[in-house]
């Protein structure tokens, strides 16, 4: 087999580790949200709200456990931006949000009706298209090569209106408006988080290069800068998706931040590593495509939660809502009456004129 086959096979090999990473990853992350909520909601009947600036919920056990959750899935989805695209690994964190919604369902009482189930198949239908035709190798492989695009204009811009924007949310927006709008923190530890990504997966190439011998990056001060990089923009994104989800339904926070942090991972990991440039026109179509489904999926998961709907609202919607009664024998003599099906009486609408 030639060099550049088995260049590919490598290449499609750690593809496919990257998936698997990811998709294990959900599994955790889903669970922490729950988790985490059952230790904030335990918190709120005894001490301070985290909502309201508390920091009660370091010495809850159950919280915790649900960051132990978050964390193992956390190292996880790190461990797979070794392997595969941001552009594959941030978009399947959806599937995050089906364990969620199905967990709050079951342990927080919340509702999952027929329109949610429909959002969680339609979530998997997109994550499945977002995996055909996400790119399946990175335009940057080593560390030396990320530096000198990570000095690029356009991704200094980019990293200099997040921390204005993230600035200016801390200290005077989010203590104003924060309690109302649920964009306002989420925008905050989503913007950040993208950066966060930018910045583990460049540690995660200088791990990779190091542990395969290509060269000894931690011989550098880079790696360290980028970890401790890593350890305040995570404390910060976890510091504020704490306040959103003490404030405001899980099932509402978690789509939120899934659409905001995955959309602005996409946007910086285009500027940054180039994932999309060799792409043909139809894999980046069908790429956003899947996304765009995942986006309905998750809106449609959760937007809708407090309906009752349900497979027998729809067949009794199937039914006719009126039928015809002929009255004295004949209609043409007019005497003809409207009367509601069973299913529908009681029901403002399908009375006719005849009926006062």
């Amino acid at each position: 087999m030639a060099e550049p086959d088995l260049k590919k096979l490598a290449t499609t090999h750690e593809f496919y580790v990257g998936l698997l990473l990811a998709v294990s990853s959900c599994f955790f992350i889903g669970a922490s949200f729950i988790i985490k909520k059952k230790g904030l909601i335990r918190l709120a009947r005894v001490g301070k709200r985290a909502g309201a600036g508390g920091f009660g919920y370091l010495r809850d056990s159950v919280w915790w456990f649900g960051l132990l959750s978050m964390g193992l899935g956390e190292v996880l989805n790190f461990t797979a931006y070794m392997f595969a695209p941001a552009s594959l690994v941030t978009p399947l964190g959806a599937l995050s949000v089906i364990i969620t919604a199905i967990l709050a369902s079951k342990f927080l009482n919340e509702r999952l009706n027929l329109l949610g189930k429909m959002g969680c198949f339609l979530c998997i239908i997109g994550s499945t298209i977002i995996v055909i035709h996400s790119p399946k190798e990175t335009e940057i492989t080593d560390l030396n090569l990320l530096i000198e695009k990570a000095a690029d204009s356009v991704f200094m811009t980019y990293v200099l209106v997040v921390l204005l924007v993230a600035a200016f949310i801390a200290f005077y927006l989010g203590p104003r408006i924060g309690h109302k709008n649920v964009v306002v923190y989420i925008l905050l530890c989503s913007s950040i988080g993208s950066l966060t990504v930018m910045s583990c997966k460049a540690l995660g190439l200088a791990i990779k290069d190091t542990l395969s011998g290509n060269s000894n990056d931690f011989g550098m001060s880079l790696p360290y800068i980028l970890v401790i990089i890593s350890a305040v923009f995570i404390a910060i994104q976890m510091n504020y998706l704490n306040k959103a989800l003490d404030i405001f339904n899980t099932s509402i926070v978690t789509p939120i931040y899934y659409v905001i942090f995955t959309t602005l991972v996409i946007f910086a990991s285009a500027i940054l590593f180039k994932e999309w440039k060799n792409m043909d026109v139809w894999n980046v179509i069908g790429d956003i495509c899947g996304f765009l489904v995942v986006i309905c999926a998750v809106i449609l998961l959760n937007a809708f939660k407090d309906m009752d709907v349900s497979i027998d609202d729809l067949t009794s919607q199937m039914r006719p809502r009126r039928r015809l009664v002929t009255l004295g024998g004949s209609a043409r003599n007019g005497n003809i009456h409207l009367e509601e099906s069973g299913s529908l009486m009681g029901h403002s609408y399908g009375h006719s004129d005849n009926d006062t």
